[in-house]
């Protein structure tokens, strides 16, 4: 296992552990690495200087950052959950009628309120352009109960 210190396009800084420099290579050049602060998958290598230890500092190093990668995960999940709790408590899931019920509600033809739903990259970009406040979800904050939607084979959030 290798650590890689990474870095966002927001200059976020945050570590991952990949099988080898090949598996860092893969997942960023398909696009499967995401900054856990804002959610963009801009991400490359940050600058790290080596640590060479001897075998006994490398046990010691080893076993501390388990236990601090340990905690930064225990918090990370306990933050995606409690931004899955606001986010089913709060906006109503509107499935693949988003980019119909944003732009009602832009317009003001229906009342304002907070969605959640699916829409095409091209159905974004037109919201966008359009003026529609929109923006994506990263995948660990998406609430379960909607995720179960998106992996019917029917839905895909495109």
């Amino acid at each position: 296992m290798i650590r890689y210190d990474l870095i966002c396009k927001d200059d976020h800084r945050f570590e991952a552990w990949f099988s080898g420099s090949a598996d860092f290579d893969d997942q960023a050049a398909r696009g499967l690495l995401c900054c856990p602060i804002c959610g963009t998958s801009k991400v490359e290598k940050a600058i790290m200087a080596p640590n060479v230890a001897t075998s006994r500092k490398k046990e010691a190093a080893r076993n501390t950052e388990a236990k601090k990668f340990a905690m930064m995960s225990a918090q990370a999940q306990k933050m995606a959950e409690a931004v899955k709790a606001e986010i089913s408590s709060k906006c109503d899931y509107v499935g693949d009628k988003f980019a119909e019920e944003a732009r009602a509600i832009h317009y003001g033809e229906k009342a304002e309120r907070p969605i959640i739903g699916k829409a095409s990259i091209k159905e974004a970009a037109d919201l966008v352009e359009e003026g529609v406040g929109v923006a994506p979800i990263p995948e660990p904050f998406v609430p379960d109960e909607i995720k179960a939607d998106l992996t019917k084979p029917d839905k895909k959030l495109n």
